[in-house]
């Protein structure tokens, strides 16, 4: 039966629709951080708007033919999340590089498929609020005998996985999952992998902070999702200068993002 499973798991992973669908959840995923890192740079300039995964949808909403382009992003990535577990079940090998392949795996369908979960709940008519829903979550583990211990450990957790993500683009592993061409366009692939890759690990830290400094304080209010970190970066000195770089950095991901669309290892 196990032998049958994997069988059926390869033959899908290698059928040109799956690979085509998860091309185009990579193009999904750049959409999704392109509108992000633009609202995020016009925050920094004084300007208004939800900078997270649930306002960048609503924000597509009101375009022309908005609701059919949430459905078809939130499919999409769904699709991607999938085949991204097809990736984490089907990779071979016990040892420690192996684990990573599929740790990595699995992680990458997480967090696809969360946000093509956001996507289909607001196509749905949803209008989720991020940094109430964190704020609400916090107070309940702070209330909660030993709850302070989970939120820090939270919070730590996304401080390394933002860690994990500057890595990537400092030591330049991305180019285990593209193949990186030559010429001018190998160049953009390998800068828009170092700065886009650095500027997401900038946004996962502030809010992984947030959730620490909420811990030590046990204020529940402290904590909150990217909207409360972006506010609160913008409270400090040269907050907007930093606002804008997480932004900038969030614009070069999604261009990382199209061009993986078309170079990505599958």
């Amino acid at each position: 039966m196990t032998d049958a499973v994997e069988d059926a798991a390869r033959s899908v992973r290698r059928s040109p629709v799956a690979r085509v669908l998860a091309r185009g959840g990579y193009a999904a995923n750049g959409v999704v951080h392109l509108v992000f890192g633009i609202v995020v740079i016009v925050i920094s300039f004084g300007g208004r708007g939800e900078s997270d995964q649930a306002g960048v949808f609503t924000a597509l909403l009101q375009a022309p033919l908005g609701l059919l382009l949430v459905w078809i992003l939130g499919l999409l990535l769904t699709a991607l999340g999938l085949f991204q577990a097809l990736r984490a079940f089907l990779a071979e090998g016990k040892d420690a590089a192996a684990w990573g392949r599929r740790g990595s795996a699995a992680g990458q369908s997480l967090v696809y498929l969360a946000l093509g979960a956001i996507a289909i709940t607001i196509a749905l008519g949803a209008r989720p609020d991020g940094d109430r829903a964190a704020q609400q979550i916090t107070r309940g583990l702070l209330d909660t005998p030993g709850g302070v211990f989970v939120v820090a450990a939270a919070g730590a957790g996304l401080v390394i996985g933002a860690l994990v993500f500057a890595s990537i683009g400092v030591r330049r592993s991305f180019d285990k999952q593209v193949t990186i061409p030559g010429g001018a366009m190998g160049a953009a692939v390998t800068a828009s992998g170092i700065l886009g890759y650095i500027g997401k690990g900038m946004s996962v830290l502030i809010v992984g902070i947030l959730l620490i400094v909420a811990a030590v304080k046990q204020d529940s209010a402290a904590a909150g999702g990217f909207d409360a970190a972006i506010e609160a970066l913008l409270e400090q000195m040269i907050g907007p200068v930093l606002v804008f770089l997480v932004g900038l950095g969030l614009v070069v991901y999604a261009v990382f993002s199209f061009l993986r669309t078309r170079y990505a290892k599958l």
